[in-house]
């Protein structure tokens, strides 16, 4: 039987629902269950030989990665392109982070759901989604020709069920998550489970009737998701991020720093400041704005241009801006333009598209050749000028000024008729524009003695505050007394109350973690040349204990003496597991540090006369022959540390 501790007592007397009890301290950093596999335990005792374990029949390469090291220590295969078998041992981890994200969804008052893989085409388009994503999805169609899709995301669903049971502002908040199984149809799945088709993924929904209320729900998701990320023991960041097409305007990234992260995060040498490229700021600093405006002038070589396209290939966009050398049609390096700056002044600009000038090439070909052009005639070229530029070249790039290549010649009879446009400010602010990306040693925008660093990332959780995104156009609305705007939070009180005659739209947030791509962001992180390294709190076992030729009944014996010490402790019993495989001890070991278990226990030579063993945690660099007696507490030590 189950007992209920004291801290799940005061839970459970508490009056307001979804909050941890002031009076009670968070639950032990440890409470996650470390129960043994049931499919490798036998008499009592985890074994690796009753795991199917299939650590044979791939090499080693000299390049390879964490991913090969994943699929050569028996954690996943590849069944498809981006799409993965979770194997035995990869099963412990993911279950083992689904406990750890269980424990902190527990300390917001979060109740767990499943909710299917399959949403509707219509839903969708309801919500204003289906068009932006389409690309994106999985879509299939029944017998009856119904239009479905796999969800890679469940705001529209679960938006649907809570509207459709909650009716009054009384049955708020409502905090409900997920942790399952998610669908992209990635373009190119690469890095194996960082980049991949299917997925694991956990998704918290919250539902308040106010503003403010949603606000506070917000920063306590915040709050706690460094609490998990602090579990972990991985250097980590906390960047301001755009929504995107999720929606609301206000969200947080949670990124791992890592060679093969696709983001750009950048943060402040001086202050707290860290964002996403996406939303990060870099003002011309000062000095550099002097030395634009009272420096040399500097001439037309000295102007590089940039060209892109929109989505409806109508539109021509020149992007003009300072860079060293002789003058070029694009920037030295393809990367000098900050894309998600121009999409921020034209939202119909397609940054899928590197050489526009190809594409009508390819198509003033077809005209000459009488066949049907495969462009439509450009209508208008849009011209964004840096504000880096000093004044005299802006000045000679808005007269048009014949040595500026403001018409490439690729377009030949496309320019009868077309509309030209120059933008040097940008159009909300009025500030000079900043189109280029930002780069080390920058100008940090919130603090005068700061410099911006730049830092590979991969984003493995997402906090969003939705507002009415989805609740408004899906009609997900409570009752709510008259005059209460969304602003208003209702005292508690039993007076005063007008009677309800009201709608108004539920205020949501969506906060979504990446479970998969955790497992194998850490393993990228934490991996050396000899193997995977993973926390204690993700790691497949805890201990490892191995024998020697000819000391498999001692192994039992130090496997029975630290289970017995761990159990009697306050925490959570050791995970340990024994190697009885039949493999020789050379391979066993070198087995052993592919996986990556916390702890190695080596029962060798010294045990016999002195029960000794030698105890490994290569990760701490630590190696220690250590009496028995001593071994409980010092493995405790070292994955304390982990």
């Amino acid at each position: 039987m189950v007992s209920v501790s004291r801290f799940q007592k005061l839970w459970l007397r508490s009056r307001r629902p979804g909050i941890w009890p002031a009076s009670a301290p968070h639950p032990p950093a440890r409470c996650i269950s470390t129960v043994p596999a049931l499919e490798a335990t036998l008499d009592g005792r985890a074994r690796l030989s009753r795991l199917w374990v299939p650590t044979g029949g791939i090499a080693a390469s000299s390049t390879e990665d964490s991913h090969a090291k994943l699929l050569r220590a028996g954690f996943l295969r590849q069944a498809h392109p981006g799409i993965f078998h979770m194997l035995p041992l990869g099963r412990r981890v993911q279950d083992k982070l689904e406990a750890l994200v269980d424990k902190y969804m527990f300390q917001l008052g979060a109740s767990k759901l499943a909710l299917s893989s399959i949403s509707s085409e219509e839903l969708w388009a309801k919500s204003g989604r289906l068009a932006n994503a389409s690309s994106e999805l999985f879509h299939f169609s029944d017998r009856k020709d119904g239009k479905y899709l796999l969800s890679p995301t469940h705001e529209e669903e679960i938006t649907t069920l809570v509207s459709s049971t909650v009716k009054s502002y009384k049955e708020l908040p409502v905090r409900l998550y997920q942790i399952s199984r998610k669908y992209r149809d990635e373009l190119r799945p690469r890095h194996g489970l960082l980049r991949s088709r299917e997925f694991i993924m956990k998704d918290l929904y919250t539902f308040d009737y106010s503003s403010p209320l949603a606000l506070d729900t917000y920063h306590r998701v915040r709050e706690v998701y460094a609490r998990l990320f602090d579990e972990l023991k991985l250097p980590y960041l906390v960047a301001e991020a755009d929504s995107g097409d999720m929606g609301g305007n206000l969200s947080h990234e949670f990124h791992f720093p890592t060679s093969k992260g696709e983001d750009h995060i950048i943060s402040c040498s001086a202050c707290d400041y860290v964002a996403n490229e996406e939303l990060a700021e870099s003002p011309v600093c000062q000095h550099q704005d002097e030395v634009i405006e009272n420096g040399p002038s500097p001439s037309l070589a000295d102007v590089a241009v940039w060209r892109g396209i929109s989505k409806d290939k109508r539109s021509l966009i020149n992007v003009w801006y300072r860079s060293p050398g002789p003058m070029a049609s694009s920037s030295p390096d393809g990367h000098e333009v900050n894309m998600h700056a121009i999409k921020a002044i034209l939202p119909d600009f397609d940054p899928s598209i590197d050489d526009p000038l190809s594409l009508w090439t390819k198509s003033h070909h077809s005209a000459a050749s009488q066949e049907v052009p495969t462009l439509p005639r450009l209508q208008r070229i849009v011209n964004l000028v840096d504000g880096r530029l000093h004044p005299s070249v802006q000045q000679d790039i808005s007269p048009r000024d014949s040595r500026l290549p403001l018409f490439p010649d690729v377009l030949g009879d496309y320019l009868q008729d077309v509309e030209i446009e120059f933008i040097g400010r940008d159009p909300s602010t009025q500030h000079p524009l900043n189109l280029l990306r930002i780069k080390d040693g920058d100008c940090c925008p919130r603090c005068p003695n700061g410099s911006l660093k730049i830092q590979k990332a991969i984003e493995l959780g997402h906090t969003f505050h939705l507002g009415t995104r989805y609740s408004e156009p899906l009609a997900a609305t409570v009752a709510t007394p008259t005059g209460l705007g969304p602003g208003v939070v209702i005292a508690n009180s039993k007076a005063g109350l007008q009677r309800v005659t009201e709608q108004i739209p539920m205020q949501m947030g969506c906060h979504g973690i990446g479970v998969s791509r955790i497992i194998g962001a850490v393993a990228d992180t934490l991996a050396d040349d000899k193997g995977l390294n993973w926390p204690r709190v993700m790691a497949p076992f805890e201990v490892l204990v191995v024998p020697s030729k000819g000391n498999d009944e001692a192994a039992l014996a130090v496997y029975d003496i630290l289970h017995e010490a761990s159990s009697s402790s306050k925490v959570s019993p050791l995970d340990l597991v024994l190697d009885d495989r039949s493999q020789t001890f050379s391979w066993k070991m070198h087995d052993a540090d592919l996986v990556g278990y916390p702890v190695i226990v080596i029962v060798g030579r010294r045990w016999g006369s002195e029960k000794i063993c030698e105890v490994q945690c290569r990760r701490l660099k630590s190696r220690q022959e250590v009496p028995i007696g001593d071994m409980a507490v010092h493995v405790d030590s070292l994955l304390s540390q982990l």
